[in-house]
């Protein structure tokens, strides 16, 4: 399959100027770009870009697909009240369908946002996986797990030989469409056997590890309460960041913290709305930058997000971190946009993504430079980390299949998908 996206503005950083390029995709990944097109070029399907700006796609460096499901539900609590009096209860009454069908629902909010691949913590992560391989989009899926018990046999646990199978049965398959990691949900909700058992079988299976770290001020000196050391200092001593980790939140940690983070090369995910919206903070994204870590952009899950989407992510930190550090210099718009594309598929282990580059994935993104809201348009970057709404996305590509264009979806039947919506959410907290 050959597609040719004529007419697209790139970047500045490709080095194309205000010259209009044409890609052309073939068999998932980005076969040649020309600045003139060649007098017999056969293709299967052209798209007109109109002049429009062409970027590599969004990577979701942390979420919960399926809590789209609790949408509007527990809010306007901390944290700790919101897991034990709203979140864990309800998600004891979670199935199978539920979360296909909530994480159907995420995968279009995704697509619509320009969100090529996500990072999922959660459970019943096959149903994850059927509803990923269902649409076409790409993602990290990780069974989240806990223990309690300081003398727990892991290898017993259901949660952990659902893990497994999740490991066996979908890690890289279609062309590593799918890659599964292994998921340690905090330091507080487990032990140190459970964490050293669990990093063993990530390395045996080589994934990648998925861990919350540091999200609020009460968990890091909790930790510190019982071992005499921060949650990042736990993980480490327990092996866990000897694999290729992505650690959610990071909002409280210290000098020593962002030194041990640099030196395993853990990727941080960064879920400015989440932990603004819970009250939790905010993370010291320069001094992770600075420090030789790789920030990433997460969404967090709905029920502490509300929306799954990346430009708002993207523009909220850009703006966050200036006023909070009073410093208009603390994140410029070209670092901000690249949280979200290129440090996001690093923190996924996808190494041919992120740039737009001859032999690297067609994980592509078409943003219309002409929508009221983003005229004048001096500086693409600008536009992109403060101007431009989810409604700019005209096209979302993954791995060279077009799968969202003009307000269409190409995989996902959007009237069906509502009616299972509300079939399966109408009588969930009956």
């Amino acid at each position: 399959m050959k597609i040719l996206l004529k007419n697209a503005t790139l970047l500045p950083e490709y080095g194309y100027g205000n010259a209009l390029v044409h890609v052309l995709v073939k068999d998932k990944k980005i076969k040649e770009i020309y600045t003139e097109l060649p007098s017999e070029l056969t293709v299967n399907e052209t798209v007109d870009c109109g002049g429009n700006l062409l970027i590599p796609a969004f990577y979701n460096a942390h979420c919960h697909a399926a809590m789209t499901l609790f949408r509007g539900f527990g809010e306007d609590l901390p944290l700790k009240r919101w897991l034990e009096e709203k979140i864990f209860p309800a998600e004891e009454r979670l199935t199978f369908r539920s979360v296909y069908h909530a994480t159907m629902l995420a995968i279009a909010e995704m697509l619509k946002s320009g969100i090529a691949c996500f990072s999922d913590m959660y459970m019943f992560e096959d149903a994850v996986a059927e509803a990923v391989l269902a649409t076409g989009i790409k993602a990290n899926v990780s069974r989240s797990l806990v223990s309690f018990d300081p003398e727990i046999e892991m290898g017993k646990e259901s949660r952990m030989i659902e893990a497994i199978r999740l490991a066996e049965w979908y890690h890289g398959i279609d062309d590593g469409r799918i890659l599964v990691d292994f998921s340690l949900h905090a330091e507080y909700t487990n032990v140190p056997k459970a964490c050293a058992y669990v990093a063993d079988i990530a390395r045996r299976f080589q994934t990648g590890m998925q861990i919350h770290l540091s999200e609020t001020e009460n968990e890091h000196n909790e930790c510190i309460g019982r071992w005499g050391k921060t949650p990042t200092e736990f993980f480490r001593d327990t092996g866990v960041l000897e694999l290729p980790t992505t650690a959610a939140h990071g909002v409280y940690l210290t000098e020593s913290d962002v030194a041990i983070l640099a030196e395993k090369k853990a990727s941080v995910a960064h879920n400015p709305v989440s932990n603004l919206k819970l009250g939790s903070g905010v993370m010291p994204i320069r001094r992770l930058i600075d420090g030789g870590v790789n920030v990433a952009l997460g969404t967090d899950g709905v029920a502490s997000n509300n929306r799954l989407d990346m430009l708002r992510e993207l523009q909220t930190a850009a703006i966050l971190h200036k006023g909070v550090n009073r410093d208009p210099e603390a994140i410029k718009a070209p670092e901000a946009f690249k949280l979200a594309t290129l440090n996001g598929a690093i923190a996924q282990r996808r190494f041919d993504c992120g740039v737009i580059r001859v032999g690297n994935r067609a994980d592509l993104v078409l943003l219309d430079r002409t929508s009221l809201h983003n005229m004048p348009n001096y500086d693409d970057y600008a536009m992109i980390a403060y101007s431009a709404e989810r409604s700019d996305v005209r096209m979302t590509m993954v791995d060279g299949r077009i799968l969202y264009r003009n307000g269409e979806y190409t995989s996902i039947d959007e009237e069906r998908l509502r009616h299972d919506c509300r079939e399966t959410f109408a009588h969930y907290f009956d």
